[in-house]
């Protein structure tokens, strides 16, 4: 499994995150995006249908039900009910114990953190130890003021 922390520096999740998962349906992935907070699930389903007025990212999220049918899931729990192959975790949520638990759940996990809110950045560095010493083969990648992305690590 791949796993990837991707720090926030110039552009907010609300904007980052409908990029990061056009390109996992690109793929032809099924994604399942966790969050802190039904309030922040609430949040990111109207990102979701709103972030460009040509376009919409077509999602359910837990309080909906259909997970299974739904390309991209959001949620605040563990369930994978679309077979997702990539997890995006947000929020500064602890995705460590999930992939210690099932390292082979996913082909890719993700942790997108704001960079500029140091508990964030805290908890992203105690993770990236965590799931180092764990053996998984990690990368690291930062936000470029273009919204782009440069890999450091």
């Amino acid at each position: 499994m791949e796993v990837m922390f991707y720090q926030l520096l110039h552009a907010p999740l609300e904007r980052a995150l409908p990029q990061l998962l056009e390109k996992t349906l690109e793929r032809n992935w099924r994604a399942v995006v966790q969050a802190a907070s039904d309030e922040r699930v609430a949040m990111l389903d109207t990102v979701l249908w709103t972030y460009r007025d040509d376009s919409f990212l077509a999602h359910g999220t837990s309080a909906e039900g259909d997970g299974e049918e739904q390309p991209v899931y959001l949620t605040t729990g563990k369930e994978n009910p679309n077979s997702a192959d990539i997890r995006f975790f947000v929020d500064g949520l602890d995705m460590a114990a999930i992939l210690k638990a099932a390292p082979d759940a996913y082909q890719r996990a993700v942790l997108m953190f704001d960079g500029t809110d140091d508990e964030q950045l805290a908890q992203a560095r105690a993770q990236w130890k965590i799931l180092k010493d764990g053996g998984f083969d990690l990368q690291y990648w930062q936000q470029k003021e273009n919204g782009g992305w440069e890999k450091k690590a």
